[in-house]
């Protein structure tokens, strides 16, 4: 099958596009700074030549945004909302507009949606959105914006032969250098892998193996369409998700950090504490219905798997 992956270069990308071309899929990677030979060149705002790949093309996974990697200032916050809702628009444009337009849009939303909670977990059917939440720093209801007008930039689209799909996803883990698991275990090994304001906050996460399993399940499921979400059926507390790195990085302390002390570490971090501090409990309903099967449905077996790669 032939993918096309806007926004295709970044570390999901990458690991996604590994997977695919290992299965023997043909995969065409939309980028502003095009380098290889199966690169297009696009702006991520306007129709252009890249539009020819979508025409006859089986699946899209649009991967394109701005990272959240990085400090929420008013400026950083509008790069990311833009980024996100124009390509999605000029993606659904170019597939309204192909001759072969392809059967299914896979269009990567967040799990950020959800409300901050602790009570109980947020899955399609019975999850809370989020922004409206007291007691949490205002500028959160923004990214619950984001993650809105993202997906609803895909709703308005008018594909009718292609089926779409919104992955609501959690941090992916896999070993690659710079994405969040090396972040989190390099943290882990310096001694500073302790609980974050507590620690109550609930992580969810994917293996990346999963990740690029629930992408091909739901290239292939045509009953699947709608928001989905791609997370581990066992998201847990940050101070339980920290307790396994350290047990599978061989690091028998943690030093723990108060809110103020994770703002001081987000900043010199260049990042936001947003993404250490909301509780992110979200599990797959959908998926889990569908009779997908999660290889690695547990924080301690997937982080063992991942440090063993990472050493070797």
């Amino acid at each position: 099958m032939k993918y096309v992956i806007p926004g295709g270069t970044g570390q999901v990308g990458t690991l996604l596009e590994r997977a695919l071309r290992a299965d023997g899929h043909e995969v065409v990677l939309l980028s502003r700074t095009p380098t290889a030979p199966h690169h297009a060149a696009w702006d991520g705002r306007t129709l252009g030549p890249w539009a020819e790949q979508l025409d006859g093309a089986d699946v899209v996974v649009n991967l394109a945004g701005r990272t959240v990697s990085c400090r929420y200032t008013p400026e950083n916050l509008r790069q990311m909302m833009d980024s996100r809702v124009d390509s999605t628009r000029v993606v659904g444009e170019a597939i309204a507009a192909a001759a072969r337009p392809p059967r299914v849009w896979l269009q990567m939303s967040t799990a950020t949606v959800y409300a901050h909670r602790f009570d109980a977990p947020n899955d399609e059917a019975t999850g809370i959105i989020g922004g409206t939440e007291p007691d949490v720093p205002d500028y959160w209801e923004y990214s619950v914006r984001i993650a809105r007008n993202w997906e609803a930039a895909q709703d308005a689209a008018a594909t009718p032969a292609t089926r779409k799909v919104a992955l609501r996803s959690a941090m992916v883990f896999s070993p690659d250098r710079g994405g969040v698991f090396d972040v989190l275990s390099w943290l882990t090994r310096l001694g500073l892998g302790g609980p974050v304001a507590g620690g109550r906050q609930y992580v969810s996460w994917i293996h990346e193996h999963d990740f690029v399993r629930a992408v091909r399940f739901l290239a292939e499921h045509g009953e699947l369409a709608g928001p989905v979400n791609l997370a581990a059926p066992n998201p847990l507390p940050q101070r339980e998700l920290m307790r396994e790195l350290r047990r599978a990085n061989g690091m028998p302390v943690g030093l723990p950090a108060t809110r103020r002390m994770a703002e001081l570490g987000a900043f010199a971090l260049r990042t936001d504490t947003e993404l250490l501090l909301k509780s992110r409990r979200v599990v797959p309903g959908r998926l889990l219905e569908a009779g997908f099967a999660f290889d690695f449905p547990h924080c301690a077996d997937a982080a063992r798997e991942l440090v063993a790669r990472r050493r070797s």
